[in-house]
């Protein structure tokens, strides 16, 4: 009883901050929404510790003190940008979104693309993402993007509808992501895949930031069986307004062995290329739940 009441405290708290996100002028909105955040993350120390350890091992455990509480805020600061953006993206794509982001890295998209077996843009959960789906869409390569469950199913379908509305093909995570993700790259489309948590639970091994955890299998497991090419890429949110790309070279994802091991050292390769993209903006990384099993046990 409690838990449903929760759920739709939050669904209808998401319904009220889209209404007010897009009834105020961005200029008032944007900040109130990042000021907003960081009280949450005040208020909410269980998330600020996780966010803390995270800021951590993206700077190789040099944050400490103060410089490490101002990068949690700022992690926070971005999380409050990242919800606004994507409750007012629906009118913004009314227009063009072609000078508030810059791509580099979008050749090999583009590469991909003319070889005909599709695009797999693998990403952290950094910046903006949400806009370049929409910003894809709009150069008429709308992607289908696969997302975790939420509670109440009510939330789950609203932030589904509102990324279809963006133009996007939303699957979410189950039994029947992979048939629908592998019908998307047959028919040489791009395709989206959050992959910087586990959250089915039965993902590869790897070091991550100089720990071992799991990530996600999918994407090395799609590119390895369809020749599509793995794409490392994140959407950073510029200072003043606007978003910035980076789309990586592809993954080498040749067969080489057994299939089990060569999933295994291309998801490493990706674990490893996600450091890289992580630590161009570690305070955009909005990673707030455990992910290392020392974020479970309570390890320091």
């Amino acid at each position: 009883m409690v838990d449903g009441l929760r759920a739709r405290a939050s669904y209808l708290a998401y319904r009220t901050g889209a209404a007010v996100a897009r009834a105020l002028p961005e200029a008032v909105g944007q900040p109130a929404a990042r000021v907003a955040a960081r009280v949450y993350g005040r208020g909410s120390w269980r998330r600020r510790r996780l966010v803390a350890r995270h800021q951590r091992r993206a700077a190789h455990g040099a944050l400490d003190g103060a410089a490490l509480q101002r990068a949690v805020s700022g992690t926070f600061d971005s999380y409050g940008r990242y919800w606004y953006e994507l409750f007012r993206l629906p009118v913004d794509v009314q227009g063009s979104l072609d000078d508030r982001i810059d791509i580099d890295g979008y050749e090999h998209v583009e590469a991909g693309l003319a070889a005909g077996k599709g695009v797999i843009l693998a990403l952290p959960h950094v910046g903006g993402w949400d806009f370049a789906g929409a910003w894809l869409a709009q150069r008429g390569h709308p992607p289908t993007v696969v997302v975790e469950p939420v509670e109440p199913p009510e939330l789950f379908e609203w932030f589904a509808g509102a990324r279809r509305a963006l133009g996007m093909t939303v699957v979410e995570l189950g039994p029947n992501a992979g048939r629908v993700v592998l019908g998307a790259l047959r028919r040489n489309q791009v395709v989206c895949l959050l992959a910087d948590r586990d959250l089915s639970g039965d993902g590869v091994d790897v070091e991550f930031f100089g720990e071992c955890t799991r990530l996600p299998a999918g994407p090395a497991t799609l590119a390895l069986r369809t020749g599509a090419p793995l794409l490392p890429a994140a959407v950073y949110f510029r200072e003043r307004g606007g978003h910035h790309g980076i789309v990586q070279r592809p993954v080498d994802a040749t067969r080489q062995g057994r299939l089990r091991d060569d999933v295994g050292r291309v998801t490493q390769e990706l674990a490893r290329r996600f450091e890289e993209l992580i630590r161009n903006a570690p305070e955009q990384w909005h990673l707030l739940q455990p992910n290392w099993p020392s974020d479970r046990y309570g390890s320091p």
